[in-house]
Order: structure tokens, then sequence, then C-alpha cells
């Protein structure tokens, strides 16, 4: 059994005479027709077989592409609030980083105040204490004088008078008396060169 297409590819090739002059550039009525089976069947095999499977790889090329795209999305938006998050830390550091020092230089006033104070609360008790050593060893010279000078004076006004000055009470007038016009004199003789100076004027 003869194949139909190859039985009127013949046909064609009989009936049309060779070198026609009217259509030289129309191919024969057999070769058209198995042109346009073959062009038929290629074309089928191709829509069958591989436009699918060009479809399924651009599919797959798009996809990876929008993935990468919003993976790049992502990470970039990731970045930026990195980024953000980065600017904020180093906006708190350094707020925290002057209070610090605000507090620093506070405490450090706050402690200069407090050892000037001490310094002045321990000069003021060196000197008060200094102050009341300085009364009692004056009181106690005062004491020490007064007792010495006291005997010297009974032992003078003893060899003055020619009598003994044994009597408690007699010898402490004496004293007294011998003290006071010791500071009589003493003060006669501060104010002496006052009134000397003023007469030389």
């Amino acid at each position: 059994m003869t194949f139909p297409a190859t039985a009127v590819l013949a046909a064609a090739a009989e009936s049309d005479p060779p070198g026609d002059p009217l259509y030289p550039i129309l191919p024969h009525l057999g070769e058209l027709i198995f042109g346009i089976i073959a062009f038929a069947i290629i074309l089928a095999v191709v829509a069958v077989k591989v436009v699918p499977r060009l479809e399924a790889v651009y599919e797959e090329r798009r996809a990876a592409i929008e993935g990468g795209v919003e993976k790049a999305e992502r990470a970039q938006e990731e970045a930026e609030r990195t980024l953000a998050e980065y600017k904020a830390q180093l906006a708190d550091a350094r707020e925290e980083a002057g209070r610090i020092r605000e507090e620093a230089r506070a405490q450090g006033a706050q402690i200069l105040e407090e050892m000037r104070q001490r310094a002045e609360s321990e000069a003021q008790r060196v000197a008060e204490s200094a102050q009341r050593q300085i009364a009692s060893e004056r009181q106690q010279a005062m004491l020490s004088l007064r007792s010495e000078v006291g005997g010297l004076a009974t032992d003078l006004a003893s060899r003055i008078v020619g009598e003994s000055l044994s009597d408690e009470a007699r010898q402490s007038r004496v004293v007294d008396r011998f003290l006071e016009d010791l500071e009589r004199g003493d003060a006669a003789g501060s104010a002496a060169p006052g009134q000397r100076s003023e007469q030389g004027v």
C-alpha cells in the first residue's frame, strides 16, 4: 500500500511540466504538500515537546529572578533596619556618654567642695586647738610666774620690812599688791612712749 502523499506528489510531478515559464519560482505541488506536512509535524513536535520545556525553563528563570529581586529587597530592608538600629544605639551611647561626663563633672565639683569644706573645718579645728593650747600654756606660765614672783616678792618684802610674812593671807595680799604694782608699771611704760611721741610732735 502506497502512501497517499507520495501518490499525490507523483501525480503532481507528472501533470506539471518542468520548466513552466509562467511560474518560475513556484515549487512543484508534491514538494509543497510534503513541505507543509513536514512543517506541521515539526510544529507539532515543537509545540508538544520544546515549547513546554522552554516555558518551564522561562518560568524557573523568572521565578529565580523575582526571588533574587525579592531576596535583594529583603536584604536591603534588613540592612536599612540594621543601620537605623545602629544609628539609634550610637545616639543612645553618645547621650549616655554625655550624661556620664556631666555626672562625673558634678561629682568632681562636689568632691572638691567637700574637700575644701573639710580642709577649712580641719584648719579651723587646728587653729582652735592651737589657741586652746596657747591659752592653756599661757595660763600655766602665768600661774608659774605668779608662784615664782610671789615667792620672790615675799622674800623681798620680808627683807625690806624686816619681819616674817609667814601668814598666808598676808603673803597673798602682799603678792597681789606687788603684781598690781607691776601691771600698773607695765601699763605706764607702754603708754609713756606714746606720750613722748605726742610731746615730740
